[in-house]
């Protein structure tokens, strides 16, 4: 019986493992995984591949509109006496492109448009727009037979024309159902309730609606589904599909583009929003022209009235002082005086109309007014030398100089009308066209087939290695032999994956799948021929010849390396015996090719002899084997019995090894009652598959309980580029030739291979 050990400290807790990924292991574990990485990267680009063929594809129109900066000065400042012209600037694109999105300019198109009516023939899902587009391309103007007699659904050529369509504010954007007839009738619905029906080229009313269809051409039983959206959504759709930029800072010219799956209308979008703007923008001008106009008109009849009183006060002064004229002498002094008035005058004008667009502190308002001031300075050191005439003269100087004033006035009223007349008919705005809108028909802007799956490619390539860079630093599984000497137990040996043991298992039943008889040469069994030689040196653990193989959970090829290793050493002319303890789920019987019945179970309620158990394995003649027996309901009660240990005192004595495979360590307590009977216990790891915890569980759990574990062997290790250490197997096995001269058999050896990359 084994000792009890010190439970070693290295099993207490699992070690930080290190998974920083260098230049290397990067490049192993893409170069491990790139089958995945290919297949997803295809299952990427086939994804794109469908989307490009499927989708609907747009078409993108454009259009260029310049805006111009420009002075736009008032008509009539007559900038005699120091007075300034006062400039206009227009607004830039800067603030004329939310102009282009305004509704008034979004309104016209979708008015003139109609986009606010919206018409989607019922097609069949995936396909059905895509066989209608390859039929449309090859027969635009004919109508296509319905397939399968689905006659409900287009397939090409149909065509559904709205010239008016009115709703009840409960219906806006609910789609109805038009159903197409026979000779050009058609039925609409809503949520299955039939609204009203009528013909081709007619006005239809009832239940609130109005529709008249102008054109319909569809098989009898085509459905479209119809929407009549509210004009205030449409716009705001529209303002954000339609893409405004400037090319270049400052440059004042604006580009827009617009997309639709249908060429005809992405054009006439556009169009209709470029001209809309530009038309607007010189209705503006001539607006601001006419406003002008309208204030000279009125102040005509005023300055008229003011003209007749000024004559009429001069010619009754100089009848009845009987003066003339105004000196020469003093000429001078009214040709200034005059041309301060009229200026003065002017800006008066001007302030009047600026006042109800502007507030004082606006800097056209200001200025004017600071001209104002100045020229009534200059006014007041004329009037001081004025004073001082004799009273005739300077009464007479009076009515003159206030008679020129008004006049002058009146003539630049009458002259400032002509210009604003003018300006008003023939304004040209600061906004004009200059690329009309245009569309590619033959050429749609989405899906482009090259960036899409390009794009896709690249994205799904960066996505598969992020996925398989992610997955390797989750991994939970030990994937190196260092994992498990790090908890304190030696590994005996790594034994390769093997794709012949794979083969060998196919193998139907009742016949022997040992990779030992039927692969003697492969990789995995010179592994275990290294596993036997240190085994049979080092004479097992205190002279016993009890070996038990543990696994801390099914699957990891624990009766594979069992059946195999005793298989190896009955090779050598060593007697082994093996025994399948795993009364619950054994299969060594189907390793060697025998029957389970009449086994250890029965030996041990003592239902047959030692004798009448054993067996011989097919083919190995110094191999004997106990197989697990009919499943019993108490498994471990038999262990714990007394018998299992007289059993094993009275085979150990007849062979030169017994090998135990026990059940999982984790899942039952069977192993750990085998683990006190025998001198030696090997724990099978599975590479990609044990986790380090449960491996370190199950040691524990086993030490705990008075068993100690020699050692482990890592079954099916794959010869990976990403692992931190390179195991290279090699093959030296003799290849067979006939000489031509003598017919002996020749050998050669020394081929490396690689092994596959799958478990036991």
């Amino acid at each position: 019986m084994a000792a009890n050990p010190t439970p070693r400290a290295a099993t207490n807790a699992v070690p930080p493992r290190n998974d920083e990924i260098d230049l290397r292991t990067f490049v192993g574990v893409l170069s491990d995984h790139k089958w995945l990485i290919l297949i997803g990267t295809g299952l990427f680009f086939l994804a794109a591949s469908l989307y490009v063929l499927l989708a609907t594809p747009k078409y993108e129109a454009s259009a260029v509109v310049q805006v111009q900066s420009m002075p736009s000065p008032v008509p009539g400042i007559n900038p005699e006496g120091g007075a300034q012209a006062i400039a206009v600037t227009e607004a830039r694109s800067a603030t004329e492109i939310p102009l282009l999105g305004s509704r008034q300019v979004l309104g016209e198109a979708v008015r003139n448009l109609g986009l606010d009516v919206e018409v989607k023939p019922m097609r069949l899902p995936v396909l059905g727009n895509f066989m209608a587009r390859r039929h449309d391309g090859t027969n635009p103007d004919a109508l296509a037979s319905p397939w399968l007699g689905l006659s409900g659904f287009g397939w090409g050529g149909e065509r559904l024309e709205i010239g008016r369509f009115e709703v009840p504010a409960e219906l806006l954007s609910q789609p109805l159902k038009l159903v197409a007839g026979e000779g050009g009738r058609w039925t609409l619905f809503a949520d299955g309730r039939e609204l009203l029906s009528g013909r081709a080229g007619q006005t239809a009313t009832g239940n609130g609606v109005t529709l008249q269809v102008t054109r319909l051409q569809a098989n009898p039983g085509m459905r479209f589904e119809v929407l009549r959206h509210d004009p205030l959504a449409v716009m705001e759709q529209l303002k954000k599909d339609i893409e405004v930029s400037e090319q270049g800072r400052e440059s004042g010219v604006i580009t827009l583009r617009y997309s639709h799956p249908d060429p005809v209308v992405a054009q006439q979008v556009i169009a209709q929003v470029s001209n809309s703007y530009v038309r607007q923008n010189q209705m503006r001008f001539s607006a601001e022209a006419a406003k002008r106009l309208d204030f000279v008109r009125k102040q005509l009849p005023k300055v008229e009235a003011e003209l007749a009183r000024a004559q009429k006060a001069l010619s009754d002064y100089q009848t009845r002082t009987r003066t003339l004229d105004v000196a020469a002498q003093h000429q001078a002094l009214l040709s200034q005086s005059l041309a301060l008035d009229s200026s003065i005058a002017q800006l008066r004008v001007q302030e009047a109309e600026v006042a109800g667009r502007y507030t004082n502190l606006h800097p056209q308002r200001r200025s004017i007014n600071e001209q104002i001031a100045r020229f009534q300075r200059q006014k007041a050191a004329l009037e001081s030398r004025i004073a001082a005439l004799p009273d005739t003269q300077e009464g007479l100087f009076r009515l003159t100089r206030d008679l020129e004033v008004i006049n002058r006035t009146y003539a630049n009223l009458l002259d400032q009308a002509q210009q604003l007349d003018i300006a008003r008919a023939s304004a040209v705005g600061t906004a004009r066209v200059i690329d009309p809108a245009a569309v590619r028909a033959d050429q749609p802007s989405s899906p482009r087939a090259v960036p899409v799956l390009a794009g896709a490619t690249a994205a799904g390539a960066l996505l598969m290695v992020a996925f398989v860079l992610l997955r390797y630093s989750l991994r939970r599984a030990v994937e190196d032999p260092a994992d498990v000497e790090a908890l304190g137990v030696p590994v005996y040996a790594s034994i390769p994956y093997s794709p012949k043991a794979r083969a060998a298992m196919a193998r139907p039943k009742g016949q022997a799948n040992l990779l030992a008889l039927n692969a003697p040469n492969d990789m995995a069994m010179e592994a275990l021929r290294g596993l036997r030689t240190n085994l049979l040196l080092s004479r097992l653990h205190g002279g016993s010849n009890l070996l038990m193989i543990a696994a801390p959970s099914p699957g990891v090829g624990k009766t594979f390396v069992c059946a195999n290793l005793a298989a190896s050493i009955a090779l050598t002319g060593q007697r082994v015996l093996l025994i399948d303890a795993d009364m619950r789920r054994g299969t060594l019987h189907d390793a060697l090719g025998t029957r389970s019945e009449g086994g250890l179970a029965e030996l041990l309620a003592g239902k047959l002899s030692v004798e009448e158990a054993l067996r011989t394995a097919p083919g190995l003649e110094n191999l004997h084997f106990l197989s697990r027996g009919a499943a019993p309901p108490n498994p471990s009660e038999l262990l714990m019995h007394p018998n299992f240990q007289r059993v094993l005192k009275e085979l150990a004595p007849r062979f030169d090894m017994v090998l135990i495979d026990t059940p999982p360590v984790l899942a039952v307590t069977d192993a750990t009652v085998i683990g006190h009977h025998v001198g030696t216990s090997l724990m099978v790891v599975r590479y990609g598959l044990s986790e380090q915890r449960e491996v370190a569980t199950a040691i524990r759990r086993l030490e705990q309980n008075g068993v100690e574990v020699a050692g482990a062997i890592f079954n099916a290790v794959e010869n990976r580029l990403s692992g931190r250490y390179a195991y290279t197997h090699y093959e030296y096995a003799p290849e067979v030739e006939t000489s031509r001269r003598g017919g002996f058999l020749s050998g050669r050896g020394g081929r490396r291979t690689a092994p596959a990359r799958r478990a036991h």
